[in-house]
């Protein structure tokens, strides 16, 4: 893969997995849930995921708490989890998640170098602005977009053009960030120079769309775009 990243004004970051890491709900109450915890963390992403997918074939549109919960409601049940007060307590701490160790001052060099910032998520906003703001970095982004502005979820075109639509930088100019494969693919094939962070060193998708480059995490980023 190339890394040419010459001209890009916007960064612009998936949040789930790639700013913020959705491990760090489940990790909170590990002593409550027990020795399913981790197939649990895993199960709830994938089934999360799915679902968003899914509506999106049946044109069913629902707010991403909605189906957080729909999905944990699932993963609880399928491992024999009933007790109502651990659901509440993981869905309490999806709304302040843990970003990543390396995420603050990767943010702040890019800001501080005059690079635009922004987050575009499948999260609604009624999730994304108590984490967002919990975490201590609001400041450091202009716009958090959420695809509830246009009720469907990534990877549909709608989405990714939010961008261009709210911030007025066209697909060229803009490095899209995703933890996702799909994410990374789905952007790429709109226009979006990509990047790939593939925090799990998993093998890539092989989806429409042509990534830029992939990196292991967002430390690596800033050098990527010039910035010291």
């Amino acid at each position: 893969m190339t890394t040419d990243l010459n001209g890009i004004e916007l960064c612009v970051f998936d949040a789930y997995g790639t700013l913020y890491d959705f491990n760090s709900a489940v990790a909170r109450h590990r002593q409550a849930i027990g020795a399913k915890a981790d197939a649990l963390t895993e199960m709830w992403r994938n089934k999360q995921i799915q679902y968003t997918w899914l509506r999106n074939s049946m044109a069913a549109y629902a707010k991403f708490w909605q189906v957080t919960g729909e999905a944990l409601d699932h993963c609880l049940a399928a491992q024999g989890m009933t007790a109502v007060d651990v659901l509440e307590k993981l869905l309490s701490a999806y709304l302040a998640l843990d970003p990543f160790p390396e995420v603050p001052a990767m943010l702040g060099k890019l800001q501080q170098a005059g690079k635009r910032l922004a987050i575009l998520s499948n999260g609604n906003p009624e999730m994304l602005e108590p984490m967002v703001k919990a975490s201590g970095l609001a400041s450091r982004f202009e716009a958090v977009l959420s695809v509830d502005a246009v009720q469907v979820f990534k990877p549909d075109a709608r989405v990714y053009r939010l961008v261009e639509t709210r911030l007025g930088v066209g697909p060229e100019k803009v490095c899209f960030l995703s933890s996702n494969c799909w994410d990374a693919h789905g952007a790429a094939h709109f226009g979006f120079r990509t990047v790939w962070v593939n925090r799990a060193g998993a093998p890539d998708d092989g989806l429409p769309g042509k990534i830029v480059t992939e990196i292991k995490d967002l430390s690596q980023l800033p050098s990527l775009l010039g910035v010291s």
